[in-house]
């Protein structure tokens, strides 16, 4: 018999580039509460673990740092990040939309 074979923790790196942000600790405690870690000495960067696959370990990064901009005010958002070994392509957050999208 087969052993059920366990989920690989993936670990998450985010990293934001933020102009002119209001009220960081607003920001930062909604991602904090939602299970990401302020990386210490880095402005804007946070990690985590993720259990799910890297398609839906993605979407929620992206609604979870969207929720947590329409928090505060800001200028411009960019970000990066990395799940397990894969680097994902930047995204900028787009005002009008208030959505990430991909930079080509």
């Amino acid at each position: 018999m087969e052993e059920k074979q366990e989920q690989e923790e993936l670990e998450v790196l985010v990293v934001l580039e933020l102009k002119g942000l209001q009220n960081q600790d607003i920001f930062e405690k909604h991602v904090t509460k939602e299970g990401f870690k302020i990386v210490e000495g880095e402005k804007f960067a946070y990690s985590g673990k993720s259990t799910t696959g890297t398609f839906s370990t993605k979407a929620y990064i992206l609604e979870i740092f969207r929720k947590g901009l329409s928090k505060v005010e800001f200028e411009t958002c960019g970000m990066i990040f990395q799940i397990g070994d894969m680097p994902w392509q930047a995204y900028k957050f787009d005002k009008t939309t208030n959505e990430f999208n991909e930079v080509k």
